[in-house]
């Protein structure tokens, strides 16, 4: 089962985790990762029916005891680069979406990419670019 994962799932996985970094999981970023699954290209022909046995199947894996790492690397197996970028990108928008950026969303981000092998100075724009979308007045 688990070589047969999806790319659009080991996205999922990766929204999720980031989500739960700080173990819980608001609303405004359970909003964000609904949206960006109904709105993002990459998401085209996911269908949304499937979007809560990924997150049931994360959230199972997560369980182990070495379960982030087992998900990062499931995410890194399945994503060619072009997409590892992609998932932090979207892990990004994820910790930013509710306005609070916790020293676990900014140890889970470093995990991130670190496992997806993410170039530090990509990684600096992708995080400043979600930073600058989601300020508030």
């Amino acid at each position: 089962m688990l070589n047969a994962l999806p790319a659009e799932d080991a996205l999922i996985y990766i929204m999720v985790v980031a989500s739960a970094a700080d173990a819980s999981m608001p609303d405004a970023e359970l909003a964000m990762i609904g949206d960006l699954i109904r709105t993002l290209p990459v998401f085209a022909d996911y269908n949304p029916a499937n979007l809560i046995e990924a997150c049931r199947t994360c959230a199972a894996i997560l369980q182990d005891e070495d379960g982030l790492e087992t998900v990062i690397g499931l995410a890194a197996g399945v994503l060619g680069p072009n997409l590892r970028e992609t998932a932090y990108a979207l892990a990004c928008d994820v910790v930013a979406s509710d306005g609070r950026l916790s020293p676990e969303e900014l140890g889970l981000l470093r995990r991130v990419r670190l496992g997806l092998g993410i170039d530090p100075m990509i990684a600096a724009a992708l995080e400043r670019g979600a930073h600058a979308r989601y300020q508030r007045l």
